[in-house]
């Protein structure tokens, strides 16, 4: 019975605009980040995952663990405000890391050899080659402070995509359209 507007932002847009109470309820892959919990409730997570360290794979003898990321020469892309980019901070040498707005933009950059590495994107050239620890594996909505009678329809309605499996039949859509032809952001002047 809500009536819903979609707003198309940028992530680290949907982050302060939920945060400051200009949107009701953010949904991009969110993290249920304790450092984030002061600016935004969390929903109950509607999809499992961890986090990866993803490169051509021409590149893949390069990156036996974790610590061979600490090079300042490899450039490591992540999406700007994302928990992404705080890993790559965490782990890489700090010159080396580059905030990009959007995920096509850092597998634009990847498959162009303008980036190195960078997170979990499936793709022909793509490896993922690494998992990086981090406490939060999933994703969830974030939902303004305060309103707890929407954070609890939301839980209502994950509960219920995850439970008549609408849920686990968008999440395998939604990869299968990955695995396709055109990223947005990565055409060139003929449409390629």
């Amino acid at each position: 019975g809500l009536e819903c507007d979609i707003v198309p932002m940028d992530f680290d847009g949907v982050l302060n605009d939920v945060g400051a109470g200009y949107a009701d309820i953010g949904m991009a892959g969110l993290s249920p980040d304790p450092a984030r919990e002061d600016a935004m409730s969390f929903s109950d997570l509607y999809y499992l995952g961890g986090q990866s360290f993803v490169t051509t794979q021409d590149k893949v003898d390069l990156f036996p663990d974790l610590e061979s990321i600490n090079n300042p020469e490899y450039s490591i892309g992540a999406q700007n405000g994302s928990i992404q980019l705080d890993l790559a901070n965490e782990y890489a040498a700090p010159e080396s890391v580059i905030p990009l707005v959007k995920v096509t933009d850092i597998v634009a950059e990847l498959v162009a050899g303008t980036l190195d590495e960078n997170y979990a994107v499936s793709n022909p050239e793509l490896a993922i080659v690494l998992e990086v620890p981090y406490d939060q594996a999933g994703s969830a909505c974030g939902v303004v402070k305060g309103n707890d009678v929407l954070l609890e329809l939301v839980n209502r309605g994950i509960a219920q995509a995850i439970s008549d499996g609408s849920m686990a039949q968008f999440v395998a859509e939604a990869n299968e359209l990955s695995l396709g032809e055109i990223y947005e952001g990565t055409l060139d002047a003929e449409g390629h």
